[in-house]
């Protein structure tokens, strides 16, 4: 995954992903690009954590720790959709899935600002 946000300054990250469950429990890891765990996402349909080695968060909605492990606000339960080439709405997002046969997706966020970019490379 590469993120991107268009701030001041300008933040970006890279790290390989592993996202499995579905829109209401799931896990999401963000790995280093030598695979070192970075973070690891999980939720419930009431609850979200957030590990950051041997810290932890709570909160009440995924949306929240999201934003705190990568910088940004970012829509992961429509990547469920997404990832099966289904459409899904999600406010101020554009989603290109014209490339997901070839193991990538792109995203945009355009509003709020400022503009989010999000690519994703599968492994096949």
């Amino acid at each position: 995954m590469a993120l991107s946000v268009q701030s001041e300054p300008a933040q970006t990250l890279s790290a390989g992903f592993e996202l499995s469950g579905n829109p209401g429990q799931g896990e999401l890891q963000l790995l280093s690009p030598l695979g070192t765990t970075l973070a690891v996402l999980s939720w419930t349909a009431d609850r979200a954590n957030l590990q950051r080695g041997d810290q932890s968060q709570s909160a009440g909605t995924l949306d929240e720790l999201v934003e705190q492990a990568t910088g940004t606000a970012l829509p992961v339960t429509a990547l469920f959709d997404w990832l099966n080439n289904r459409p899904a709405e999600v406010v101020g997002w554009q989603a290109d899935l014209s490339q997901l046969g070839q193991g990538r997706l792109q995203l945009r966020r355009t509003a709020p600002l400022p503009v989010v970019e999000l690519r994703l490379k599968l492994d096949q």
